[in-house]
């Protein structure tokens, strides 16, 4: 079976063909860093590393391309109101350049810990100002996008023919989804921003023909999607939130720069939701990461998702959290205990065990099926129940072996997942504890303690590093 996947554009499966032959170039919506990541970024960045994993497996090159967005993204996704980054900025009362830095580096350690790869290129909006400026040249020129005598530049969303087309909106819908009051200098209610003038308290604003300002948050997208990945490519993904007005605007703006179409498949990952609404910072109703990992394992997390096809709304419930996490914990123990007992096996070849391979087709076929990864779950507690039967019979060495490939290319390769012991966590847990009495002793200036704590994990070979 052939990779086949849902194409936002057409609402259909479609068989996977790349433009260029054995290579894939996607692009993946990144954060608005200006606060802590929570579930729902969780939800989308294992979706995506999934379907990046997936596609290395197959054996394509696959060039992944995910922005930084530090500038642009206004409070209520509009065109009026407080850029996100600088309220947060005000808030804390630091330089918005710090926030984006600081939350950031946050994301990306909540992903290490869910275990999502580092895309290929991580790209930030401010570092290309100059490549904004020069598509809403093109723009202007093309008759497409206006400057108004209040120094915005607005995008003539009318003149667009395909505009509401991925979304399927017509545009009194479109108009509809504004959730704030529309700016009073658009031609038409429904033209989004390119640029936007900087008042004068401003922080965050750069020269351009129009003066002080700051790009709008679609045009980051364009401009850094095309400098990377060329003027058509593969993939685009991102939540289904994104599809309007994010998405449908970028499909305006690059289609009329670039005089060619934007993307051959379009993939949104269905939302987070707490009783059925949607998760959200600006909803008041998200869930950190931080706060999550306190009481469960990132790999239970990254689990809990998995066990819901992408497209399918993930909604969250303590209580089949907790059983998720006794469900990992069984699958762990039993993936050790084949672990622990191959290394006391002698054996120099893998054999092919057929009831291992029919399990192996099952699991690639449910990948092969838009990505089903909770199908493809299935198989693997279908091999560990063949686990603990072989370990509490036979202990046949081939087929032991046979199973442990099967856990190591499909559970840990393509979805990501990591087994380790109970163990390793409360050592890890113990060295955290050990170094937050050193933290205490190093407040309180008793630094002959805190030297000796630090020279004696030093001698079991952990390193403390101050900075």
């Amino acid at each position: 079976m052939s990779l086949v996947v849902y194409n936002t554009i057409t609402r259909k499966k479609e068989e996977f063909k790349s433009l260029q032959e054995g290579k894939v170039n996607m692009y993946v919506c990144g954060p608005t860093v200006y606060g802590l990541p929570h579930l729902g970024h969780a939800k989308s960045y294992i979706t995506f590393d999934v379907i990046y994993r997936y596609l290395c497996y197959l054996g394509y090159k696959v060039k992944y391309v995910q922005n930084i967005t530090d500038v642009g993204h206004l409070v209520g996704d509009g065109d009026s109101g407080e850029d996100k980054i600088e309220k947060q900025a005000k808030k804390e009362e630091i330089d918005p350049v710090e926030i984006a830095y600081k939350y950031e580096t946050i994301y990306f350690d909540m992903m290490e810990k869910l275990n999502v790869l580092k895309p290929s290129i991580s790209c930030r909006a401010t570092g290309h100002i100059i490549e904004i400026i020069d598509m809403i040249k093109t723009l202007i020129d093309k008759g497409y996008a206006y400057v108004t005598d209040e120094g915005n530049v607005y995008y003539r969303v009318q003149k667009f023919k395909k505009y509401g087309s991925l979304s399927n909106r017509t545009l009194d819908e479109a108009l509809s989804g504004e959730r704030i009051e529309i700016a009073t200098d658009k031609e038409n209610p429904v033209d989004f921003a390119l640029w936007k003038k900087a008042e004068n308290n401003h922080l965050m604003k750069w020269p351009s023909p129009w003066g002080l300002g700051y790009p709008g948050w679609h045009i980051e997208c364009s401009v850094m999607s095309r400098k990377y990945l060329g003027k058509t490519f593969d993939i685009h993904g991102g939540g289904m939130d994104n599809i309007f007005p994010h998405h449908e605007c970028e499909i305006a703006q690059s289609e009329i720069a670039n005089d060619a179409p934007f993307v051959k498949y379009f993939i949104h990952n269905n939302l987070v939701t707490v009783n059925g609404q949607k998760m959200g910072k600006s909803l008041g109703n998200f869930i950190t990461l931080p706060d999550l990992f306190k009481e469960y394992n990132p790999i239970v997390i990254r689990f809990y998702i998995l066990l819901n096809h992408y497209r399918k709304p993930t909604d969250f419930n303590n209580d089949q959290l907790k059983e998720t996490k006794k469900i990992y914990t069984k699958l762990t123990e039993t993936i050790n205990n084949l672990r622990q007992e191959l290394k006391q096996k002698e054996y120099t070849t893998l054999e092919l065990v057929p009831e291992v391979e029919d399990l192996k087709n099952k699991f690639l076929d449910a990948m092969n099926d838009d990505f089903n990864t909770g199908l493809a779950i299935s198989y693997i507690y279908e091999a560990q129940k063949l686990i603990n039967k072989e370990l509490t019979t036979t202990k046949t060495t081939s087929k032991l072996l046979a199973l442990n490939n099967f856990i190591t290319e499909c559970a840990e390769n393509i979805l990501g997942l990591t087994f380790e012991t109970t163990q390793n966590n409360k050592e890890q847990d113990l060295i955290n504890i050990i170094n937050e009495i050193r933290n205490e002793y190093r407040q309180n200036k008793d630094y002959q303690k805190a030297d000796e704590l630090r020279d004696k994990l030093t001698n079991l070979g952990i390193t403390i590093n101050d900075r």
